[in-house]
């Protein structure tokens, strides 16, 4: 999906025509809700920028400072009471689903590696590299016995 997207003599984003060529191109990847929820550096270091080197460097400085006030723009539509505990509960929700996905990733690696037998631990893969070692140098031995007789 293409937006295109002027900057305004006040500073703001406004829709513009997009048959007119851009300054600046940015491309998100396909992840970019989930990523601007869960990780902000990963998602900004994913994101390509193209066009005018100058006002790129200007964007993503814009973009890596860009702070949401959530709480602030609940407080002008609730009220900054609700407005606290909603943020409250907001991020207490948000860190139990970092946390809920970073106990589903190291279950799945688990039984991927340990269980499934799919993928070798690093213990087992230490142990064929030297199994393999060992083999070479048994091989190298019988050669040379070989050649002498």
């Amino acid at each position: 999906m293409n937006l295109g997207l002027a900057i305004d003599d006040h500073g703001f984003f406004r829709e513009c025509d997009t048959a007119t060529p851009p300054d600046v191109t940015v491309t998100l990847p396909a992840d970019s809700a989930m990523g601007a929820l869960l990780d902000r550096d990963k998602l900004f270091a994913a994101v390509k920028l193209g066009g005018s080197a100058e006002v790129a460097e200007c964007l993503a400085f814009v973009f890596r400072n860009l702070k949401w006030d959530a709480e602030g723009d609940l407080a002008g539509i609730i009220g900054d009471i609700p407005a606290r505990r909603l943020a409250i509960l907001g991020q207490a929700a948000l860190s139990e689903i970092k946390g809920g996905l970073a106990k589903a990733t190291g279950n799945i690696t688990e039984y991927v590696v340990e269980d499934s037998g799919m993928l070798l631990s690093e213990r087992e893969l230490a142990g064929f590299g030297a199994d393999v070692n060992c083999l070479s140098d048994d091989v190298a031995r019988l050669e040379k016995r070989i050649s002498g007789l």
